[in-house]
């Protein structure tokens, strides 16, 4: 009976499917991908369709998860310390030293709380005959918890009643469940998620989860390592000493020190503090270790060892090249079997035998017999199709879809009532993997007939992420998040004034004649070659749409959106869907070009930018006004001057004790009539190779070159433009000045 009106309340949500969609696209629910080297910011593909697993299966599942989980840290202990098991013939030593993931560097050392996997994601697929396989594990930086979170608070809100029917048990423990086994580890200090930058493909998820565990959001050059300390530098270049650190790069350039030395995004040093015990990271260095799919190969044989029990899930049935016997088998199935490279992840490096023809298979049945430790072949699982809705034709298409299920380990290890469904993007494709452009869909875990089951236990401590939050998040703001809240303002300033300004001016055409417009045109500062008007219909659509225009109004909605993408655990989720509602609208009015429709999403995207500036009102404020306090004031008719009020305790207590203001206090209050120049005409503010703020040239032979701080730059992400279209990455800053490598 569960199960069927699960399934009714399944049937309801693809009915609604355009709403739940539509929220999902409000809110900024992204996952990027890169094609050809180039990155593309996309909406995760979302159906909404769930995966349905019942009660008593998963209560076995989940009993298989943490029993694996358990022993992969028992031999992430022991790989690192005693090394028993090598001794004791369960994994080859060869296997050990030769995994591209074992880290020497990190040999002796027990992590705080001796946890090493502290968030794991376990893939599963289900044959056709229902048994669940555990294809992977991915013990380094899983990503995929927050899109099904987000997914499910949605769908609550567009069907609660029906909800309230269904025995679902309950998916917004999680952030909860990652909270506690951060505190759990954390030595002294704060707790922070360290993403590489806005360029990262789950750069969502990094903000999202800062955002829901009161976590701060920490940028590479945010923390600085000194005395084998980690610490967190605010605004005012501040220390706040930091204890746990969720880090979602990866090992090798987590460090520079330690691990490559060319990492432009690693924190030098973190790791010494790591080895001295002052600062634990979530996951641990070095867990590559036991997730080397190669390794995958001696889990069962780990839980024997290491627990005494049988395992309960089983592993797809797998063949090691590196064994004579398995290559012989490897080499005279090779077209039955799917191969993969035991150093790629994604989804990249598996092929299928059965898609290759004669002289293909030839040339991979010589790679494996030169390298046989590189890949591993296994049987290929017919797993289950699960329904999809065609976004095209809203008819039903059977995809292969798996199942990323996450255990997160503390004081206890739980598996958490939920999981990441991925589906491929293509009918009868095998590869399911994000990266690879597939969608995602909620996992419904049906409770008992007792009712819904929550991830925690009655009496158990519940972490007050609400006031964890506020102390974190807007108390500990950086210098280059002040300048994305500077910029931010500057941008929201500039579309709501143009957009407000634009259409006295541009109604008066529609009665006269084009010359109406010119004041207007003069007032914002416009090219000369725009003021001949010669194809008047032509200069409004680029200068209100064109995205190659960094003057339009478009282009100042999306370098708005880079810099607020950056601040959601400042602002918030429902703050920042104001900002992506707008940039929608705009995309949408570009479409209708010159009909009536557009001119009323211009009034939606001024309404937008009204109800961005009044949520970013509401911050609660502490009685020493140690906030942030971000707010737009429009005065005057002619113009606008917009202020940001930033930090106002923090700044005056700063300018008390130095005797100046902070460089982004100073900005924002001192020149504010420059920066609305610079801002509102969009004219570039130096040649290339010069920093348009403070004239600072860089060093050509070393190919550097400052970034502008004007329209195009994108603000202070971690993945600039240097005037030029160019990608290039943050080396070290100049205050708000980036300079970047090109």
């Amino acid at each position: 009976m569960i199960e069927s009106a699960a399934r009714r309340l399944a049937s309801e949500l693809v009915d609604r499917r355009e709403s739940i969609n539509r929220e999902l696209s409000r809110n900024g629910v992204r996952f990027g991908i890169y094609k050809n080297g180039e990155y593309h910011d996309r909406l995760f593909p979302y159906d909404p369709i769930p995966r349905i697993i019942e009660s008593d299966e998963f209560d076995r599942m989940e009993a298989g998860l943490k029993q694996r989980v358990n022993a992969l840290n028992a031999y992430l202990r022991d790989i690192y310390s005693d090394k028993q098991a090598i001794k004791d013939g369960i994994v080859p030593e060869e296997y050990v030293y030769t995994s591209a993931g074992y880290f020497p560097q990190v040999n002796g050392v027990t992590p705080p709380g001796g946890v090493f996997a502290h968030v794991a994601g376990e893939d599963l697929v289900q044959g056709q005959d229902g048994q669940w396989w555990v294809l992977e594990d991915n013990l380094r930086i899983p990503s995929g918890a927050s899109y099904p979170l987000f997914a499910r608070d949605i769908e609550r809100r567009i069907t609660p009643s029906l909800f309230r029917n269904v025995r679902v048990r309950d998916n917004r423990d999680y952030p909860r469940l990652l909270r506690q086994s951060m505190d759990f580890v954390s030595t002294d200090g704060i707790a922070v998620v360290l993403t590489p930058g806005r360029y990262n493909s789950a750069f969502f998820e990094h903000a999202y989860l800062a955002e829901k565990t009161g976590a701060a959001l920490a940028f590479p050059e945010d923390l600085e390592v000194v005395d084998n300390k980690v610490y967190f530098l605010d605004y005012a270049g501040r220390k706040h000493r930091v204890g746990v650190v969720y880090r979602r790069l990866s090992d090798e350039y987590l460090d520079p020190f330690a691990f490559n030395p060319d990492s432009v995004i690693g924190v030098p040093g973190i790791l010494s503090a790591y080895r001295s015990g002052n600062v634990a990271i979530v996951n641990a260095p070095g867990n590559g270790a036991a997730d080397d799919k190669a390794i995958y190969y001696f889990v069962p044989n780990m839980i024997r060892y290491y627990l005494g029990e049988e395992p309960i899930l089983h592993n797809a049935p797998t063949y090691m090249p590196m064994f004579d016997k398995d290559r012989k088998e490897v080499l005279d199935r090779l077209g039955e079997l799917v191969i993969k490279d035991v150093a790629e992840a994604g989804g990249y490096g598996v092929v299928f035998g059965s898609s290759l023809d004669r002289s293909r298979r030839e040339e991979l049945a010589e790679r494996i017999k030169a390298e046989p430790r590189r890949f591993i072949a296994q049987e290929v699982i017919q797993f289950k199709d699960i329904d999809v809705v065609d976004p095209e034709t809203g008819q039903m298409s059977p995809r292969k879809c798996d199942l990323r299920a996450f255990v997160v380990t503390g004081k206890n290890t739980h598996v958490w009532y939920s999981g990441l469904t991925r589906y491929s993007s293509i009918p009868g494709q095998m590869i399911v993997n994000s990266s690879q452009g597939g969608g995602f869909k909620d996992t419904w875990v049906l409770a008992k007939e007792t009712g819904v089951e929550h991830d925690y236990a009655p009496g158990s401590e519940v972490v007050r992420v609400l006031e964890q939050s506020r102390k974190h998040s807007l108390a500990l703001v950086t210098a280059s998040k002040a300048d994305n809240l500077f910029w931010l303002g500057r941008y929201t300033e500039r579309v709501f004034t143009t957009l407000s300004q634009f259409f006295p001016f541009y109604d008066r055409v529609m009665d006269t004649d084009v010359d109406a417009f010119r004041p207007f045109a003069r007032a914002l500062d416009l090219p000369e070659d725009f003021e001949d008007f010669e194809d008047f219909d032509a200069f409004i659509h680029s200068f209100l749409y064109d995205e190659k225009n960094p003057d339009s109004v478009r282009s100042a909605i999306v370098y708005a959106f880079n810099n607020a993408v950056i601040l959601r655990p400042e602002l918030g989720s429902r703050s920042l869907q104001q900002v992506e509602l707008a940039m929608s609208s705009i995309v949408e009015a570009s479409e209708y070009g010159g009909t009536d429709a557009d001119i009323f999403k211009h009034r939606d995207i001024a309404d937008n930018m009204l109800a961005f500036w009044g949520r970013c009102g509401e911050f609660p404020r502490r009685t020493d006004s140690e906030i942030v306090h971000f707010r737009g004031q429009i005065s005057g008719t002619s113009g606008s001057v917009h202020t940001i009020r930033i930090f106002r305790g923090r700044a005056q207590g700063a300018a008390r004790q130095t005797g100046q203001l902070h460089p982004a206090v100073e900005r924002s209050a001192g020149t504010a009539m420059l920066r609305r120049r610079i801002a509102l005409a969009g004219r570039p503010a130096a040649a290339a190779g010069i920093c348009g703020a403070c004239g600072k040239t860089g060093d050509a032979a070393e190919r550097f070159r400052w970034a502008h701080l004007r329209e195009g730059s994108e603000g202070s992400g971690h993945a600039q433009h240097d005037g030029h279209g160019r990608r290039a990455t943050v080396k070290n800053t100049c205050h708000s000045h980036r300079t970047v490598r090109v």
